[in-house]
């Protein structure tokens, strides 16, 4: 390879960042998080997005009301798969577009069914914001800009306001410290944690073909101490977690020096296990709890 064409194609692989940089992280948050999560990081970003949720299963108020609609029981992956799409929808599309409004309006529908403190749908909606971010500043294929970091806050801190939470903090440094701080007071054991904790961790085995033993302490390996504490589960050896890391690091080493991606990966998911080929043939209204 030329060494024009090598530097070519670096700058190539840069082009994104340059067009996220140029851009304002409040006015144009929608189209700054659009680019950073369906094609600088998109395999990332639904990896975080999996974590995120289940992190917010650590907190008793809310696996207890998952607890009692029997969904994760009865219908996991139809669970996960409507929970994710309905967040990639406001994301790929923007949450004022016509895909964007369906897709709150069912959001909207499936938690008007319920009650559910003000202070949970906080604390759910900040685990979208800092979830990824941290997912991505430790294994991301290159460091996120502050530019990502604060339109992710202005992107979703809009979603709540369509979702009529309230008292969202108005600055990314003050959402940040109230996520650390409900989670200091509000984690703690309780069985229906441990109930959708390993439902959940049922459904992240069943996807891939390794040995159920094995790709449950992977897993586990990558929760924190305060979400194995919540959940009851064990603690991982030393060892498996960081060959787990270690693992996700070298795969961002690969990935650097990949040729940028050309489509956004967010809802274009062939491969999705209850809607095969999402989006062709869906709505937004189409997802959901029946």
């Amino acid at each position: 390879m030329s060494q024009d064409l090598a530097t070519r194609r670096r700058q190539d692989r840069f082009a994104n960042l340059r067009r996220i940089t140029a851009l304002d992280p409040e006015r144009d948050h929608q189209e700054i998080l659009r680019i950073s999560s369906g094609y600088e990081f998109p395999w990332d970003y639904v990896r975080a997005l999996e974590f995120a949720l289940f992190r917010t299963y650590c907190v008793p108020s809310v696996s207890a009301l998952l607890a009692r609609t029997g969904e994760f029981e009865r219908r996991p992956q139809k669970r996960y798969d409507d929970t994710a799409l309905l967040m990639v929808e406001l994301v790929d599309h923007g949450y004022d577009s016509p895909r964007g409004k369906e897709a709150l309006r069912v959001v909207n529908r499936l938690h008007g069914r319920y009650e559910i403190s003000n202070d949970d749908m906080r604390y759910v909606l900040s685990t979208f914001v800092y979830d990824p971010i941290e997912w991505i500043t430790a294994y991301g294929w290159r460091p996120l800009t502050d530019h990502e970091r604060v339109a992710a806050f202005h992107f979703y801190r809009a979603v709540g306001a369509r979702m009529g939470i309230k008292d969202v903090p108005d600055t990314y440094e003050a959402f940040r410290a109230f996520k650390k701080a409900y989670e200091a007071e509000h984690f703690a054991y309780s069985d229906t944690n441990r109930r959708i904790g390993r439902y959940t961790l049922d459904l992240f085995c069943s996807w891939y073909p390794l040995p159920k033993s094995l790709t449950s302490r992977a897993v586990l390996s990558l929760l924190d101490a305060p979400m194995l504490e919540a959940f009851g589960f064990p603690h991982q050896p030393r060892l498996l977690t960081a060959a787990a890391r270690t693992a996700l690091r070298l795969r961002a080493g690969v990935v650097r020096r990949m040729p940028p991606r050309r489509t956004a990966r967010l809802t274009n998911d062939p491969r999705n296990r209850t809607y095969p080929n999402y989006p062709t043939g869906y709505r937004p209204s189409d997802l959901g709890a029946r």
